[in-house]
């Protein structure tokens, strides 16, 4: 366990930050950015924004996968989910997130 509670484990050019281990992804988003330097900074900034915007959904414990590939940074933002809950609604949350212009130029400041 890592930083205040959080799982960090990275794998060749994937870094996965979860509350809980192993980490469950029962609810997910996937997005594509730049290539950045510091995958778990960017972690941290997207599981914040994550929790911030789905913290009155019961049960859930977020997840954030970053992975570098040819074409950039994959991020696949969601979690565990243990309670009966409106999953469309909750994956719509996420996409609107992970698409917003705003948080992505921060997070790209972030972990640049």
């Amino acid at each position: 366990m890592g930083r205040k509670g959080w799982h960090t484990h990275a794998q060749g050019g994937a870094l996965i930050l979860a509350r809980r281990w192993p980490a469950r992804f029962d609810l997910s988003v996937e997005t594509r950015l730049p290539p950045v330097r510091r995958r778990a900074r960017l972690a941290h900034q997207v599981r914040q924004d994550l929790w911030r915007a789905l913290q009155d959904l019961r049960g859930f414990s977020p997840c954030v996968l970053v992975e570098d590939t040819g074409q950039g940074t994959l991020v696949r933002a969601g979690g565990q989910l243990d309670a009966q809950a409106p999953r469309a609604r909750a994956e719509a949350g996420i996409a609107e997130l992970l698409e917003d212009p705003r948080r992505r130029a921060r997070w790209l400041r972030w972990a640049s």
